[in-house]
């Protein structure tokens, strides 16, 4: 299956980040919009409760049946926003690792913020992203 995704970098900006820039889908490519990705378990209940990489996985994990049914993968993504309920620094970036370390080479530009609460019990992390698909 052809990859729609082009991301791109810039000389211009800092390389510190650990994600492109931007990226591009052609105009033949399917967009396909997830809703946040939940830490939650099959049955419902909050996976990983006070375990910010331990949510962040289960949200990977959901996302990929997510992406699957949509005929896409993490290959696909074009783009993320990682949420996590917390104002310190270091549990954002325990989640940003594993989520990272999950898109491995395809690094697609992402947007990592704290946010007060999230939607469900215990809830700690969420995922949203954007996927490019061409048929």
């Amino acid at each position: 299956m052809a990859r729609a995704i082009t991301l791109i970098r810039s000389d211009s900006l800092s390389d510190v980040a650990e994600y492109a820039y931007a990226a591009t889908a052609p105009a033949e490519a399917r967009l396909t919009f997830l809703a946040g990705s939940c830490p939650l378990n099959e049955d419902g209940s909050t996976a990983a409760i006070g375990d910010y990489a331990g949510q962040a996985a289960k949200a990977i994990e959901n996302m990929r049946t997510a992406l699957a049914a949509a005929g896409a993968s993490l290959q696909d993504v074009i783009s993320t926003r990682v949420l996590v309920a917390s104002t310190r620094q270091e549990d954002l970036v325990a989640a940003w690792q594993v989520v990272r370390d999950s898109f491995a080479d395809h690094d697609v530009p992402s947007t990592l913020m704290g946010v007060t609460v999230l939607g469900y019990k215990d809830q700690l992390v969420e995922i949203e992203a954007v996927a490019a698909v061409v048929d």
